[in-house]
């Protein structure tokens, strides 16, 4: 009886481990299947555009009564016409204006785009690792330090490839002999028969511009019901503008005339085929200081002061000669005018001297 009992407790707790077991795995299997948005590894983003056809591996789902198409790696995707955008599941956008045939593979953080013909134009935040493939070309969106990823990949219709980097820069590798160019950011350039030793300018060559946002319709103006205004409303009205006009208008504070820097240093090389980068000199480095220089003040006209005295040392003239019996308060007589140079004046003259001295 012993044995017995024990056996069917074994059964008992086995059986009760069993349905735990199958009901955990019941419950994981549904979590899982109620995530339908989580991306798996190899999901590349939505598309959307006007005339699109989409082949091979995809995924389609319908959100708010729209069909939301998902490419997934090893997608075929032909523009027929207008503009098609991918939103990138890791962020970001690659636009492509058609007619454009290009097919889609992804492994892990890197997207490989092979493009037939049109015009690709990515913008990437951070991730994937974007490379772009075309028959004799591999282009690949290089990034400066945490910045974003700019470029535009394209054919024109003589058959020549645009190459542009709006944000960041882009490494070209010629597929057949392995050689390799960087185009530096805000570089433009046009690649004829797939020969990266004939670069030329391509400004103008291709264009691929993000879509347009639409316009949503003016919204039409409720109708208003105007009322007259009451007394107090009135007095308010005036008392605030009476405000508003004693209130002195507050004046802009002039800018602070400041210096200007600016470093001027020979540009950066990049040889692929060199072992050790040459660094440039620094000696080569200039720092151009400019400020503004104030004008001259210059004066115009005549400075007057307060007069000043001057001190005269000459000796006091000495009073002319008088008669020493007349009194110092006694004035002195006025000249006479001389009578003439005849004779008489003559001896008249001598004969007053010679009675004055006797006298």
């Amino acid at each position: 009886m012993l044995q017995l009992f024990h056996r069917c407790h074994l059964a008992r707790r086995a059986a009760v481990l069993a349905v735990v077991t199958v009901l955990c795995c019941a419950a994981f299997v549904a979590a899982w299947a109620a995530r339908p948005d989580e991306p798996s590894f190899d999901t590349v983003g939505a598309i959307d555009g006007e005339d699109i056809l989409v082949s091979g591996s995809m995924k389609m789902d319908a959100e708010h009564g729209q069909v939301k198409t998902t490419l997934r790696s090893g997608s075929d995707v032909q523009v027929k016409s207008g503009q098609a955008t991918i939103k990138l599941v890791e962020g970001g956008s690659i636009f492509i204006c058609g007619p454009a045939h290009f097919s889609v593979l992804k492994s892990a953080e890197s997207l490989t785009l092979a493009l037939d013909f049109g015009v690709i134009h990515a913008h990437i935040e951070h991730q994937p690792k974007l490379t772009i493939y075309t028959a004799q070309i591999q282009a690949t969106p290089v990034a400066i330090g945490d910045g974003a990823q700019d470029a535009l990949v394209g054919f024109e219709a003589g058959g020549a490839i645009c190459i542009r980097a709006t944000s960041g820069a882009v490494r070209l590798e010629q597929q057949f002999t392995g050689q390799n160019v960087i185009v530096p950011q805000g570089g433009d350039v046009l690649v004829n028969n797939g020969q990266l030793d004939s670069l030329r300018t391509g400004a103008g060559h291709c264009s691929c511009e993000p879509p347009m946002a639409r316009i949503a319709p003016p919204v039409a103006p409720s109708p208003e019901v105007s009322m007259l205004a009451t007394n107090k409303e009135i007095e308010k009205r005036a008392a605030a503008a009476k405000q508003a006009e004693s209130q002195p208008v507050p004046q802009a504070a002039p800018a602070p005339e400041e210096p200007i820097y600016q470093v001027f240093m020979p540009p950066l090389t990049y040889g692929a085929n060199a072992k050790v980068e040459v660094e440039f000199d620094p000696k080569l480095i200039l720092l151009v200081r400019r400020v503004r220089v104030r004008p001259t003040l210059i004066f115009q006209g005549r400075v007057e002061g307060d007069p000043v005295a001057v001190a005269s040392n000459a000796a006091p003239q000495k009073p002319p000669f008088s008669d020493p019996h007349s009194t110092q308060n006694s004035t002195p007589k006025p000249a006479q005018p001389n009578s003439g140079d005849s004779m008489y004046g003559r001896v008249r003259s001598f004969i007053r001297r010679l009675w004055t001295r006797s006298s």
